[in-house]
């Protein structure tokens, strides 16, 4: 059952906030990929991305906190004020400090995606022969990596948009798992701009398999997200585990060519597995029984 809430204020009938209020999820969508593709494009064109323009680029754009928040970030606090205001970005933003979700969901964050990454790839060919052994994974470093990727990483500039504000009108309106299905692939091609880089070759086959792969970590997202409450943080924090995972463990402990060359068609396996299990064990429900909003149905906004 959903807790009561404050009585959202009423939508203005013109102007842009009344066009925004009017379409949240079309208008969330729309910022988030305009501001990250707009603030990527100098990057794209530039001698280190596409070479299409004779300058190079003194930093990778896409880390850059212009970047990072320019996005699904920006977005969800523009459409969260647009649709319920003052009050509404207070309660949006104390899912950000959610943490008393109980402790099993930190040690699948912290253990349960590390070793589903290494359970992904341990079978392909030539993957095991190249293992460095536990001495190649320097805590240090790892730590390194997971600091970063959770802030210029993607982890928080990503979450607050994707699982903060779109997944609960997603699901409201469809139902979590064809919601998801619809989320996936959309926070897949938000990536597009950087396959016109060296990060990725813009092929059909890398852009399917990463709208494949993306589409299964988001199955994963969304069960974690509902049996946490909604909390943000939790999103934010098996985002960043995810990333640290493959650039932070799987580079170093199993350096085989084909974890580097190949995108995410590596682990989408492992990662796809357990997502056909997560849907059959909960019914495609992905543990939305347990989601207690925090505040006023967002599907019941004007649209």
């Amino acid at each position: 059952m959903a807790t009561a809430a404050p009585v959202q204020p009423a939508a203005p009938r013109r102007g842009i906030k009344a066009l925004l209020a009017r379409h949240p999820l079309v208008s969330f969508f729309v910022l988030a990929y305009a501001g990250t593709w707009l603030t990527e494009l100098p990057y794209v064109l530039s001698e280190d991305g596409s070479g299409l323009l004779p300058y190079s680029s003194p930093l990778l754009i896409w880390t850059s906190p212009l970047t990072v928040f320019m996005g699904p970030f920006l977005a969800a606090f523009v459409m969260t004020g647009a649709t319920e205001g003052r009050e509404g970005v207070g309660r949006f933003l104390r899912r950000f400090v959610l943490w008393r979700v109980g402790f099993r969901w930190y040690l699948f964050a912290f253990v349960g995606i590390p070793v589903i990454a290494v359970l992904s790839v341990v079978f392909i060919p030539g993957v095991l022969g190249s293992f460095q052994g536990l001495g190649a994974l320097a805590p240090l470093s790892l730590l390194g990596v997971f600091v970063y990727v959770l802030f210029l990483g993607g982890a928080l500039g990503e979450e607050p948009g994707w699982r903060g504000f779109a997944l609960p009108r997603l699901q409201s309106l469809h139902g979590p798992l064809v919601g998801t299905l619809i989320l996936g692939p959309l926070w897949a091609l938000w990536h597009l701009p950087l396959f016109f880089t060296p990060w990725n070759e813009l092929t059909t086959f890398n852009v399917v398999v990463f709208v494949l792969a993306t589409t299964c970590l988001a199955i994963m997202y969304t069960w974690v997200f509902n049996n946490t409450k909604g909390s943000v943080l939790m999103a934010i924090l098996i985002h960043a585990s995810f990333n640290a995972s493959v650039t932070g463990i799987l580079a170093p402990l199993f350096p085989a060519p084909i974890l580097s060359d190949y995108g995410l068609l590596p682990i989408l396996g492992g990662f796809g597995v357990f997502a056909v299990v997560l849907v059959a064990l909960t019914r495609g429900r992905l543990g939305y029984q347990h989601y207690r909003q925090e505040e006023t149905d967002p599907a019941a906004a004007p649209r």
